[in-house]
Order: structure tokens, then C-alpha cells, then sequence
């Protein structure tokens, strides 16, 4: 991998000495950066081992031996010097780049760099000079020197040195003529009564090493990599490397941490299911943890609540259930049950606080509730009108107003108190999200599409066009993306920025049924949604083709919601009336686990043994029958050895 255009060109900028590789090299601070080696010392180490002068020159004959470093070799060696000097191994460095014949960076950016740090501004402003022929832009050379007077004008400052510091403001920074607004903010600093009310208004560390090594990072930008390296070049390329890894693992569910010590370089990350290693076993919601039997009739909709302490589930038995999750056991009991919905309910909405809850029926059901769920006192029933259909809402995100609206052409906004603050006439909604900036609520309609609406100035716009009526949609925490369960068709995800289709995805059964699909994870990195076929499908976001089918529901699965705190926890509303808590799978080692598995082959082949000969002997089912045979045989025999 190339280092950001490092070995572009061979003139002036390239990062080698000219001694190339081939030839001995110039020992006069070959590395760019540090004072060079005595070739004459008799402390130069060959190998670890202590040489003479002699041995110096026996290195230099080796130099002359080796091989022209490619472009990718060279990038290579100054990403090692660079890291190796921010170790402070200095002497290893020199020798690196004398062996090598490379050098760390350009003689006039290291002489840049030494009078950055060491605050001799005057200086610095004549390497810029020398630097001009080496940066690519015009306009770079104004900007660097703008960020170099800028530094040298708030020393000043701090030091006490007022006139000198105008003088730069009036006669260096102003007649650059840029970023004139950073000049009238700079100028504003002159006011400052002390040196911490400066370095707090400006948010500068203050003179020193730390903000000269801020300036040079911000210098280095201007730069090109073959004359001053990038910061912490090697470190960023092994992050990012590691990052890589942990996007392609289909299950990685832990937190992501972008330290390096808290991994491995030394192996490839991998979160294996079928080897059961730790992030799948420990983290990813795969087992039945617990079933709530509760409700008495179909359970249409459950959500967790934001600080995931809780769980609402509601039914068509007319009750809204709240549960409490243990935070140590992570089992789930009930806490509160909220009766009097006389039409069942289908949607369940946590404010922004988890201080109250709202409770939507199905389409013919003209109220809305909503509680007090501290108390379990019911605040507001809201109807505007008999003939409304109230089925779905969301949370502004100050949690004193919220949305609702329904097939029948009804689209709401009120108060805590169901009191009607706006209206928008002939939406026929379907569901309902209010984005993070307050203003724009998102609609899917009739219509087949999701739109966007501003209660402020009235206005709206298509944000997504489907093909087929979407039943339902959820969005990401940062708002890009939503997942939507689209009729006949199945989940698919839309990217809201760029407003394109980015995947669909797999397995699903979806017919006319409204089933509520969710993101979760760490990092929301996953997506699960509910299914006819009576399943549960998790999908890496990345892949089309679900990683995981949890059975154990008995009809319809028509909610999935995934707790936004444990991330490995998982609940799943269906129409067999239960709910059911998943979790991850509990530890059994490998001997255990394949024990297990065997035992259970086992069950299912004599299982279908027993089916098989119960069908009529057609040459299908004989072939069914030699093949379960053969397979149970196999099975025996390795129980035996």
C-alpha cells in the first residue's frame, strides 16, 4: 500500500537520499529528522553486535549490494522510521536510513518542523519560501502562513506582549487577505484579561509543545507525503486495517474500540459462528433467553425503552404490559399493565425521557393514549374525531409534542395534553419517524413512498419511492438510513442522504401483514425483522442473506425489537401470543457442543426415519430412506471411536 501519493515523482521531493539504495549513502542527518551517526565511532551496532570502523565500512560494501528498493518498499521503511522516532528510538532510525538509503522526509521540512516547535516564527516564514516549489497548490503557502502568524500572534498574547501581538494582527495576518472572519475573531482575544481566559476562548492548549505539534499536523496537511509524512501515518493505516476487518466479521457485536492496544495485530479479527468464538457466543442474540405467556391473544407490537431498562409490549387483548429487566440476570417480569384499549393495540411509542408512553390500535380505532409510566396514570385519551384512524405516532425530540395519523387521511401534531397544535389535510399515513433536527417528520403513505414534512413552513418532499406499499419503516440512530418491510417484498434498506435503495435483503416471508423490523447491535451494525413463516432473521446490514433463523414462534412474528443498552438482547412479538427474550447462547465448550449437535442429528434423522416409513415406496422415498440410513450409520460410528 502506497502512503497518500508517497514516491509520485523522482525529482527534488523524492524521499530517498542521493545515494540511491545502490551506492553509500550521506550520513548528514539522514534521516531527515536527527542528527547522524559517527561513521567513525567504533559504538555503530551491526546485528546487536558492537562493530569497529572497520565493520562500518563493511556495512557500507553491503549497502552497495543490495537490491533498488521499489516505491511500496521505501513508502514501508519511512513508515517504520516514523514510528520508530516517535518511540524515541533515534539511533535506530539513523541506521535504518543509512542502510536503507532513504530518508524520513525532506531537509527543508525537517528544518521547517525544528523551527515550528522551537517557536522561531521568523524562520519558519523563510522555509515556507523554500517549501513554495514543493507544494502543489498556489494558495497552500498563504494558508500555511496564515496558521503560523496565528500561533506566533497568540503567544504573544499570552506572554503579555500586546503590541507586539497587534502588530502581527495589523501588519502580518491582515494583509494576507484571508479568512478575514478568523481575523475579526483573533482581534476579539486582545480583551482577554489573563492567559486562561485566552486559551478558553480561543480553545487553544496554550504555548508549548502540544500546539506546535497541533500547527504541524495542520501544516503537514498542505504538504505532500513524499516531503513530510502524514502524523502518526503507520498507526492510522493499522486502524483502519483493523476497522476493515471488523466491518467484513458478519458478527462482531461488541463495541467497537479504535485503540490498537486493545487487539491482536499479530492475527486477523474474526467473530466465527460455526466455532462458536467469543464475540457470537458471548454478545449476539441467538437463543431463548425467556418466554412471556402473559397477554391472552395476539401480541402486535414491543418496544424497549430507550434506556433499555424496560420493555412494552401490546396485544389485541386491549392491555399494554411494561416489563422490568433485571440488569443482572437479564430476566424480564412485569412491572406495570396498562388496561382499557378497546381495540387492541398495534403501536407503542417511549418519549425521548422514557416518562411517558403512547399506545396506538388498529385502523379502525379512532383514540390514542397516552400514560404516565412512572404512575401508570393514564395523562391523555385524544380523539379529534370518531372517524379517525389514529395507528401510528412519534416523539418530537423534545418530548413535549408528538405526531400521529392514520390510513383515513388524518396527520396530527399536539401537546402533551392532546391538544391539536398543526394539521396536515389528506396523508394517509401509514408510519411515522420525527428526525433529530425537530422540524422534519417522515410519512410513509398510500402512495408507496416515504415523504418528508415540515410542520414549521409547511413544505414536504419525496425522500423514497417504492414499488409496493410499505407497511412499516424504522430509522438509524444517526438518521441515514431506514429500513423499511415493503409488501410482497420483503425489508429493504434506503439510504435517506443519497436517497437510494441500498439493499435487500433475503428470507423473509412478507405478505400484507404489518411487521416492524429493527436495526441493533453495538453499533447497529445488524437488522432483524419478524416473518410469516413464523421465524426471526437477522441480517448483517453489509449482506443480503440472513446470518441467523430463530425459530420457536408458533404464527406470525410481527414485531422484532432490539434493546438499544444490551446489546445482546433481543425481543420478538408474535401471534401465538407470547414474546419471547433472546439472548446469547449459553457456554458449553467443544466437546459438549459437538456432543449436543450429534445427539441431535441423531433425534432428527431417526425422526425422519420414522416419517419415511409412513410414504408410499416410490423410488423417491427409497433414495430418502438410503440416504437417512447412511447418515445415521455414519453418526453411530463416530459415537463409537
Amino acid at each position: 500500500m502506497q502512503a497518500n501519493g508517497a514516491g509520485q515523482g523522482q525529482n527534488q521531493e523524492l524521499p530517498c537520499l542521493s545515494a540511491q539504495n545502490g551506492d553509500t549513502a550521506d550520513m548528514t542527518h539522514a534521516n531527515g529528522l536527527l542528527s547522524s551517526v559517527n561513521n567513525n565511532s567504533n559504538n555503530v551496532m551491526n546485528n546487536g553486535v558492537p562493530g569497529t570502523a572497520s565493520s562500518s565500512s563493511e556495512l557500507g560494501v553491503a549497502i552497495k549490494k543490495k537490491k533498488r528498493l521499489s516505491p511500496s518498499e521505501e513508502d514501508v521503511i519511512r513508515l517504520i522510521g516514523q514510528h520508530l522516532n516517535g518511540l524515541g528510538l533515534n539511533q535506530t532510525v539513523d541506521l535504518l536510513m543509512q542502510e536503507s538509503g532513504c530518508r524520513l522526509e525532506h531537509p527543508a521540512a525537517t528544518k521547517f518542523r525544528n523551527h515550528v516547535m522551537e517557536g522561531e516564527w521568523d524562520k519558519a516564514e523563510n522555509d515556507l519560501n523554500e517549501l513554495k516549489s514543493l507544494v502543489h497548490s498556489p494558495h497552500a503557502i498563504v494558508r500555511m502562513k496564515f496558521l503560523l502568524l496565528q500561533q506566533k500572534y497568540l503567544e504573544y498574547l499570552e506572554d503579555g506582549k500586546v503590541l507586539e501581538a497587534l502588530q502581527v494582527l495589523r501588519c502580518e495576518l491582515t494583509p494576507l487577505k484571508y479568512n478575514t472572519d478568523r481575523i475579526h475573531i483573533l482581534s476579539g482575544y486582545l480583551m482577554c484579561s489573563h492567559a486562561d481566559d485566552l486559551r478558553v476562548k480561543a480553545e487553544w492548549e496554550g504555548k508549548g509543545n502540544a500546539s506546535r505539534s497541533k500547527l504541524l499536523d495542520k501544516l503537514q496537511t498542505y504538504l505532500p507525503p513524499s516531503v513530510m509524512l502524514p502524523p502518526r501515518r503507520l498507526q492510522t493505516l493499522l486502524r483502519q486495517a483493523v476497522e476493515l476487518q471488523r466491518d467484513r466479521c458478519l458478527y462482531h457485536n461488541t463495541k467497537l474500540d479504535n485503540h490498537l492496544d486493545s487487539v491482536s495485530l499479530l492475527i486477523d479479527h474474526v467473530c466465527s459462528r460455526c466455532q462458536f468464538f467469543p464475540c457470537f457466543r458471548k454478545q449476539f442474540p441467538c437463543y431463548t433467553q425467556q418466554i412471556l405467556t402473559e397477554h391472552c391473544n395476539e401480541v402486535w407490537f414491543s418496544k424497549f425503552s430507550n434506556d433499555g431498562t424496560k420493555l412494552a409490549t401490546g396485544s389485541k387483548d386491549t392491555t399494554v404490559i411494561i416489563w422490568q429487566i433485571d440488569q443482572d440476570t437479564h430476566q424480564l417480569k412485569v412491572w406495570k399493565t396498562l388496561e382499557g384499549h378497546a381495540y387492541g393495540v398495534s403501536y407503542l411509542a417511549w418519549s425521548p425521557d422514557d416518562t411517558y408512553l403512547i399506545a396506538c390500535g388498529p385502523d379502525d380505532c379512532s383514540e390514542l393514549w397516552l400514560w404516565n409510566v412512572q404512575t401508570g396514570e393514564l395523562r391523555t385519551k385524544m380523539s379529534q374525531s370518531h372517524e379517525d384512524s389514529l395507528t401510528s405516532v412519534a416523539w418530537n425530540p423534545d418530548g413535549k409534542r408528538f405526531v400521529t395519523g392514520g390510513q383515513r387521511g388524518q396527520f396530527y401534531q399536539c401537546d402533551l395534553d392532546g391538544n391539536l397544535l398543526d394539521s396536515w389535510e389528506g396523508v394517509r399515513v401509514q408510519c411515522l419517524w420525527c428526525l433529530a433536527d425537530g422540524k422534519t417528520v417522515l410519512a410513509s403513505d398510500t402512495h408507496q413512498r416515504i415523504r418528508g414534512y415540515n410542520f414549521e413552513d409547511l413544505t414536504d418532499r419525496n425522500i423514497v419511492q417504492e414499488d409496493h406499499p410499505i407497511m412499516s419503516f424504522t430509522i438509524s440512530r444517526n438518521g441515514r438510513l431506514a429500513l423499511l418491510n415493503v409488501a410482497t417484498q420483503g425489508v429493504h434498506l434506503w439510504d435517506l442522504q443519497d436517497r437510494v435503495l441500498v439493499r435487500k435483503y433475503q428470507g423473509v416471508t412478507q405478505g400484507f401483514y404489518t411487521i416492524h423490523s429493527c436495526f441493533g447491535g453495538h453499533n447497529e451494525d445488524f437488522i432483524a425483522s419478524g416473518s410469516e413463516d413464523h421465524k426471526v432473521y437477522i441480517w448483517h446490514k453489509r449482506s443480503e442473506l440472513p446470518i441467523a433463523e430463530l425459530t420457536g414462534h408458533t404464527r406470525t412474528v410481527n414485531c422484532v425489537s432490539w434493546n438499544p443498552q444490551i446489546p445482546s438482547m433481543m425481543a420478538s412479538a408474535s401471534d401465538d401470543g407470547t414474546v419471547r427474550i433472546w439472548g446469547p447462547a449459553p457456554y458449553v465448550d467443544n466437546q459438549e457442543f459437538e456432543a449436543g449437535a450429534t445427539e441431535r442429528t441423531e433425534n432428527t434423522l431417526e425422526s425422519d426415519l420414522t416419517e419415511i416409513s409412513g410414504l408410499n415406496n416410490t423410488p423417491s422415498t427409497r433414495e430418502r430412506l438410503q440416504r437417512a440410513l447412511l447418515a445415521l450409520g455414519k453418526l453411530q460410528i463416530r459415537k463409537q471411536l
